[in-house]
């Protein structure tokens, strides 16, 4: 299944993509695809419906994050050799784990806002992990098990924040906007190639970053049962899984993002983000 949640920020109902890529309504079916809708087994309440005779979704509405209010949002930095050597950092022995706030939780067509005194807001495309079931200390051959399913992310960072504001990455990952996801969640029964799928960004209809989940260090597998045994894992939880090389910050000169840019973010299989940066507001 190819899930969504569609309509203003709040207000969002959930949807699905029929055989014809057709957003189908699931609003009289079930709640908001959410953490809880996970939890309370929402996947196995959808399997045998006719999806073909759910009402169609106007093109116009607005599609939001594929999961909302997840429980937390783990990522992984420094999960491909390539993104490591042109950040001028080393390979560590276990992979890197930091998380970002559940409020930059953003939708896959909304605009990314650079925070107030940002001076080098960058892009990073990644695969991110749903998780499905409440999960600790599993092995890697029990991941799968746990596992909903996936979608494109962008891991937004504001690199000053992240190095020089004394104190861990968070600081420059968790902005408001921060963590685009979608625009659809696919079930895992779907997508079987997490770990052989394209991944791309384009900044202004340049191309970025274009890679293969194949050329993580850790693979997803290793990283879900590693990040495991430092905490539990919940239904509706994200794991950001690293990004490839072409991140502005490792450029000469490194290039960052102002307001204007225009960004397409795509795992093949998963769907394409398009954002508008925008300077914040307040």
């Amino acid at each position: 299944m190819k899930l969504l949640n569609y309509g203003p920020k709040g207000q969002e109902k959930s949807g699905i993509l029929d055989a014809d890529e057709q957003m189908r309504s699931l609003d009289d079916v079930c709640d908001v695809i959410s953490s809880s809708f996970l939890a309370k087994g929402g996947l196995l309440s959808l399997k045998n419906i006719d999806i073909s005779a759910l009402p169609l979704i106007d093109k116009a509405e607005r599609i939001g994050a594929p999961l909302l209010n997840p429980g937390k949002i783990i990522a992984v930095g420094l999960n491909y050799d390539k993104h490591i050597k042109e950040t001028g950092s080393k390979q560590r022995d276990e992979p890197v784990l930091f998380t970002k706030a559940v409020s930059s939780l953003n939708g896959p067509f909304d605009d990314i806002e650079r925070p107030k005194n940002a001076s080098q807001v960058d892009w990073e495309i990644e695969l991110v992990v749903i998780i499905g079931k409440e999960a600790k200390y599993i092995t890697e051959n029990q991941v799968e098990e746990h596992i909903a399913g996936f979608c494109t992310g962008i891991d937004v960072s504001e690199r000053h924040f992240q190095k020089h504001r004394s104190g861990q990455w968070l600081k420059g990952k968790s902005a408001d906007t921060f963590a685009p996801i979608g625009p659809y969640f696919v079930t895992l029964d779907e997508f079987k190639q997490y770990q052989s799928c394209n991944v791309r960004l384009d900044v202004n209809g340049e191309r970025k970053q274009s890679s293969n989940t194949s050329t993580m260090i850790h693979s997803v597998k290793k990283l879900v049962s590693y990040i495991n045994e430092f905490m539990s894992l919940q239904p509706g939880d994200l794991i950001f899984t690293g990004t490839p090389e072409g991140v502005g910050l490792g450029m000469k000169p490194a290039q960052f993002l102002n307001a204007g840019d225009q960004i397409i973010a795509e795992v093949e299989g998963l769907g394409a983000q398009e954002h508008k940066v925008v300077n914040c507001s307040i």
